[in-house]
């Protein structure tokens, strides 16, 4: 007999989403979920969590729950999955499926969001292919009635990757890779000490059975000697060509050698290659104290990073957004984020082009099985081959066209400009050039460039580079100090040191720096030679790129600390953090750490702060207090830009805050201060740190053979290097800085992430300023927002 309780769809365009996690768990899937729920209420439909992936898909009943505001409080900082995921035999034959098109329709989900690996997403797929013929069934089995199942017809699906291997192809990353990258770095680093105490040699085994994501991206992270993976195996003699390589590093003073091997690892005959068969190779044969490091599970674990948890709300957010404005017609897809941009992509595409890596890998065509891969992949792989083959005779350039490349740092430390330079420096050496430091940024080479016995001005050797990769702050020395303090003795140094080409990493103050010698170029010769900025700085505010090295590594140790604020604030209940972020005059770190923590609120200086606004922040919060009854997790914290204003500080918007609970609830401030600026640079911004080096060495390379007046005449001899939406460009700096820049405020004209704000507000539930106050009101003053708390 047909069950009588099926739910009516809801009214319009409202669903009732069901959102659930499958395959591996992966760091970062719970922010989805929490996404995916308060933006569906937020829509006016309904949420539904259904848990332990498909399994609880098919036993239904209490494993389909329907999800409120306050059931995915917490989840942002979580590990692993909170809904579950579990392994599912029913669901692959089709009486499971059926089973499950009968739960949902007696649920009244119309709707799918599934986050995990593309043997889930092609479940799903599959699942809504078959929709039409299994309801058809569930009528003729007298399980449902046609005029039950009648709103039913279509089902919608939208899919999330969630997978540590970053394995699908059409997307730049997955849901938890950056987490599991920043764990085998964390171990890598850690083994590192060891390894250079020792002189030992280390083979470390990282997951990835398909893909070798996680063994490239750590090799190019902490600077590993060589590296094993499926896509690009290594070619027969590869034990020669190892052990080669690393006698070259081992002569030229290296004391550590780190070699990474994905589990998937094989050689050119398919043959599989071990952590065992290498270990054996290095003490054998090269003669090394060698140890092997196999992480395991350990990848998989831990808190989200910052990225992961920004991506996860992100693409939660856009999936909702998909499911509304789907149509019968529209094709299920996933969503994907390429370099800066959310993106939507054909799901059954993906995972076709992700199952036709592992076929050519089968049939040997590894070229091809590359190419499948995301542009950052293979770029990340010439980056990695060139920066580490020191000596390789087909590199080298011929003498004439060989260049002496100055290297400086302008502005205030930020993670991964360390890296940048190693990646600098690497290439140089491979292709003949001569790296040159110019120590302590412009006042450096001003003050001390002919300093005895050793200047400001030095030639870098590759010892002295190569421990770089992982260190962070500035191994060079960095200052803010412009050219313009003496345009003079700076050019005096440029031509009595035979620089030919500028290699500049920093921020905002290396923008304007660059800018100073393009205009002086008239003035001096020295100039005409071709410039590049490598954007880096954790405020993120360098016109002409989306994305600034260090930026990643601030807002990691920024959720760290706020993570420990919130967790404070949850222990003690009904307490307020109101925390000061740095950024100057760009909210990017606040919005973003915003983002990645489910901040309440978070001020900039784009928007400021108003005390109609603080008011209405206020009001919310006192209303949020009084719905919970003894919830836990209810710690709230506030982000506040340290420019975002010149009246309300931190301490004194938490003094006013608590002034308003009237001891109903309490607020405390903190200031990491230089906290931010991080420690040990995150894997992401090493990694694209030697991406965008490696780029911009060979943007220098182009002008190789010009004359000065050629060069002068060029734009594209002084730019910037960066990513602007989906693409890694460069920039001319003279275009830049007269049509991107906002120069008094020391931001870009146009910030691509503004349009994060109304998400950070949505999901932490902040009300909105009312749009349009009514004119009597506003001609009388009357404010627009309620009774105030204060």
């Amino acid at each position: 007999m047909a069950p009588t309780n099926v739910p009516a769809p809801l009214e319009g365009k409202k669903r009732r989403i069901g959102v659930m996690t499958s395959g591996g768990d992966a760091p970062g899937m719970n922010g989805a979920v929490r996404a995916v729920v308060r933006m569906a209420i937020h829509n006016n439909c309904e949420a539904f969590a259904i848990y332990e992936g498909y399994d609880g898909l098919v036993k239904g009943g209490d494993m389909i729950k329907e999800m409120h505001w306050e059931d995915v409080r917490g989840f942002l900082s979580e590990g692993g999955t909170l809904i579950g995921t579990a392994r599912c035999m029913e669901f692959m034959q089709r009486d499971g499926r059926r089973t499950a098109a009968k739960n949902m329709i007696t649920k009244g989900i119309d709707a799918l969001i599934i986050c995990g690996g593309d043997g889930s997403l092609t479940g799903a797929d599959r699942f809504r292919d078959e929709w039409p013929s299994l309801i058809e069934e569930l009528i003729e089995r007298k399980e449902l009635s046609k005029e039950q199942v009648d709103p039913f017809r279509h089902l919608n699906i939208v899919g999330l990757v969630g997978s540590i291997d970053n394995d699908l192809s059409m997307t730049d990353a997955t849901i938890g890779c950056y987490t599991s990258l920043a764990r085998i770095c964390e171990a890598i680093d850690s083994v590192d000490t060891t390894a250079v105490s020792h002189q030992r040699a280390f083979v470390i085994e990282v997951m990835g059975r398909h893909c070798g994501w996680l063994a490239l991206s750590a090799g190019v992270a902490t600077g590993a000697d060589f590296v094993f993976t499926p896509e690009n195996p290594p070619h027969p003699g590869w034990e020669k060509e190892m052990l080669k390589q690393i006698k070259k590093q081992r002569d030229m003073g290296k004391r550590k050698t780190i070699v990474v091997v994905a589990e998937g690892a094989i050689d050119r005959n398919l043959k599989k290659i071990t952590c065992a068969q290498v270990k054996d190779v290095l003490a054998n044969e090269g003669k090394l104290d060698t140890r092997i490091t196999t992480l395991g599970h350990v990848q998989r674990g831990g808190t989200p990073s910052a990225y992961d948890r920004m991506l996860a709300t992100l693409q939660g957010a856009e999936a909702v957004k998909a499911v509304l404005e789907a149509t019968p017609e529209t094709p299920s897809p996933v969503i994907c984020v390429q370099e800066n941009k959310i993106v939507r992509r054909s799901l059954l595409e993906a995972v076709a082009q992700t199952k036709e890596v592992a076929v050519a890998i089968e049939n040997k065509d590894f070229e091809r099985a590359m190419q499948l891969r995301d542009t950052e992949f293979a770029e990340q792989y010439k980056s990695y081959h060139i920066t580490t083959a020191a000596n390789l005779p087909e590199l080298r350039l011929p003498e004439e066209k060989r260049m002496r490349v100055g290297i400086i740092h302008v502005g205030a430390p930020a993670g991964g400009m360390n890296a940048a330079t190693r990646a600098a420096v690497a290439y140089c050496i491979a292709r003949g050039h001569t790296p040159v430091a110019l120590h302590n940024g412009f006042p450096g080479i001003i003050r001390h460039h002919s300093d005895e016995p050793v200047g400001a001005v030095r030639d870098i050797k590759w010892v002295d580079a190569e421990t770089w990769a992982s260190k962070g702050g500035s191994e060079i020395g960095t200052n803010r100090g412009l050219p313009s303090e003496d345009l003079e003795t700076c050019a005096f140094v440029f031509k009595k040191y035979n620089i030919q080409s500028l290699f500049v990493v920093g921020g905002f103050e290396a923008f304007t720096a660059v800018s100073e010698l393009r205009k002086a170029r008239e003035h001096y010769k020295a100039f005409k030679i071709p410039i590049v900025i490598v954007p880096a700085t954790i405020s993120n505010n360098v016109p002409g790129t989306e994305y600034s090295i260090g930026s990643d590594t601030c807002l990691n140790a920024l959720i760290q600390y706020a993570d420990a604020c919130r967790q404070s604030a949850s222990a003690s209940r009904r307490r307020v953090f109101v925390i000061e972020t740095q950024g100057g005059e760009s909210g990017y770190i606040a919005t973003v750490a915003g983002l990645s923590i489910g901040a309440l609120a978070v001020y900039t200086p784009e928007d400021g702060i108003s005390l109609k606004m603080l008011d209405r922040d206020i009001d919310h919060l006192a209303e949020v207090f009084k719905k919970d009854k003894g919830i836990s997790r209810s710690g709230k914290v506030i982000l506040v830009n340290e420019k975002a204003s010149k009246t309300y500080s931190v301490q004194t918007i938490a003094q006013m805050i608590a002034e308003a609970g009237k001891g109903k609830f309490e607020s405390r401030h903190g200031v990491p201060g230089h906290f931010q600026q991080g420690t040990t640079p995150s894997p992401m911004d090493r990694v694209r740190a030697v991406r965008f080096a490696t780029k911009a060495m060979q943007h220098l390379e182009e002008f190789i053979g010009q004359s000065m007046d050629e060069i002068d005449d060029d734009p594209m001899s002084v730019s910037v290097v960066g990513i602007k939406g989906s693409k890694l460009l460069f920039s001319p700096m003279e275009q830049v800085e007269k049509k991107e820049t906002e120069w008094h405020r020391r931001r870009p004209k146009h910030e691509f992430w503004m349009v994060l704000k109304e998400t950070v507000d949505t999901l932490s539930g902040r009300p909105q300023a009312p749009k349009n106050p009514s004119p009597i009101d506003t001609l009388a003053g009357r404010p627009s927002s309620s009774g105030s708390a204060l």
